[in-house]
């Protein structure tokens, strides 16, 4: 390689590394303020429903953003995206360390969400545009597994922080991890990919987008308070129908509905995504409640056992994204996919008496299921589209993750509101929580079977697990250096 060849060539171990920061990072942020909220709560003196929106402002601004920054990333340019989205989140966590109040704090939580979506809705597409065909399966399994890597860490390394240093130590490390990802990807990331460029920019379907979505989470969020709660997730849904409408009929939409239509292979995997988050989102929060108030542990003694499912994800992601580099993808991830539903079909027995050993077993059982199924699946989604529409196909993936989570925690409301009556988890209420976990374990559980039909469905395609037939990745380009 020319010495001008190699300054301006792309490192995929430092691409990687960046992405994987990134991926570890936002999840990292997410469980961590998790465990801050009553610090938060007690400097401020935020009500509960105050330091809800701490969390539901996040997630709400990432939904609402991450399908427009998909189609921008395709229109402007992935790289200059993803470095945007780091700053924003860098700035805000920085912001938030020095929060004056409660409704500071919520707000600059949206400012955080915003430049997640950004970099959500890019990851994934870099990794793909930068790697090879033959290669791509375990470098999506790697960041997969930083993911869960983030998740497992953020209640360990967050409560130590929050305890020793206090709520805002959590966001003042958002500035040096958020300042190495962003130079560092400056430094490596040379290239760029705007396949859409000059293609206008849809603003009716993302606000259509935007509006249905914040009245999807509204309404889901408070199903338990009233009839008005009810009205708003109907008029999300009504919303989500409108958005679709308008899609089909827009030359340049921020959503191709075309794409869905004749490509089944996409449809069928974003769909088995959505089935899959849907169906195990909620497994955590029930077995939390389980092991705190029917087995009696405390909070940091629940903590370790449930760490179990996130750590077999982290450790077994990478050696399943190789394994869809070696075998067909999509059927390593329908296999993933029946391993979900078998291990939410034995958690549905779970009863007073279940051994501890048993429902680690159970969790260690679902990491693994949902390590096969996740990267996999993602290798599919993005392999099976052109390359101009990869920022999309990314937004649209880490769409169908998010509204899985608020599918199942609106599940998880509903069985609540019908068998538990409104009422806290206590001694006395115990037999209706245990009704109520197991009639939303066998829920979670048919969702999955769901979601395997909907695997075996695309494996009937013929562009099925053949990604380099699509969007077409040189093993060796001048560009990048192994």
């Amino acid at each position: 390689m020319a010495p001008n060849q190699e300054k301006a060539a792309i490192s995929r171990t430092a691409v990687l590394f960046v992405v994987c920061t990134a991926h570890f990072l936002m999840p990292f942020m997410m469980s961590a303020v998790g465990i801050a909220l009553p610090s938060i709560g007690r400097e401020f003196g935020a009500s509960a429903m105050q330091l809800g929106l701490v969390v539901t402002s996040y997630v709400l601004s990432a939904s609402i953003f991450l399908l427009a920054m998909g189609r921008l990333a395709d229109l402007y340019g992935r790289r200059r995206i993803f470095q945007t989205g780091i700053a924003v989140f860098t700035i805000a966590g920085g912001l938030i360390s020095q929060a004056w109040s409660i409704e500071s704090v919520i707000a600059l939580r949206f400012m955080q969400g915003m430049g997640g979506s950004m970099v959500m809705a890019t990851t994934v597409a870099i990794v793909v545009s930068i790697f090879p065909p033959r290669e791509r399966g375990k470098a999506l399994g790697i960041s997969v597994a930083s993911v869960y890597a983030g998740i497992s860490c953020g209640p360990f390394i967050g409560g130590a922080l929050v305890a020793a240093l206090g709520w805002r130590s959590l966001f003042y490390l958002c500035v040096p991890l958020g300042a190495a990802v962003f130079f560092i990807s400056r430094a490596k990331i040379r290239d760029e990919w705007a396949e859409a460029k000059g293609e206008p920019f849809d603003w009716l379907g993302s606000l259509l987008y935007a509006g249905a979505i914040l009245l999807l989470i509204s309404g889901a969020s408070n199903l338990d308070r009233g009839v008005w709660a009810g009205v708003l997730l109907a008029g999300g849904l009504v919303g989500i129908f409108l958005f679709l409408a308008v899609e089909a009929r827009t030359r340049y939409p921020i959503l191709d509905i075309a794409l869905l239509r004749s490509n089944k292979v996409f449809a069928f995997s974003n769909l088995a995504a959505l089935l899959n988050y849907a169906a195990t989102f909620g497994v955590t929060f029930f077995l939390s409640l389980y092991l705190q108030y029917v087995k009696g542990m405390s909070p940091s003694a629940a903590g370790s056992v449930l760490i179990i499912q996130p750590v077999a994800q982290t450790l077994l992601s990478p050696a399943c994204g190789r394994l869809a580099d070696r075998f067909p993808a999509a059927r390593v991830a329908t296999v993933g996919m029946t391993l979900c539903a078998i291990g939410l079909g034995l958690a549905t027995g779970i009863s007073e008496t279940t051994p501890l050993s048993v429902i680690m077993a159970i969790l260690a059982f679902l990491g693994m299921g949902f390590a096969l199924f996740s990267s996999p699946n993602t290798s599919v989604i993005m392999g099976s589209v052109e390359p101009r529409q990869l920022g999309v196909a990314s937004g649209l993936n880490s769409t169908m993750r998010t509204l899985g989570m608020l599918s199942s925690m609106t599940i998880i409301t509903v069985i609540f509101s019908f068998l538990m009556g409104g009422h806290a988890v206590t001694t006395a209420t115990l037999p209706a929580f245990l009704q109520s976990m197991h009639a939303a374990l066998l829920a979670f559980c048919a969702l999955c079977v769901l979601g395997i039909f909907c695997s075996f469905g695309r494996l009937r395609e013929k562009a099925t697990d053949a990604p380099e037939e699509t969007v077409q990745v040189p093993a060796e380009s001048p560009n990048v250096e192994p």
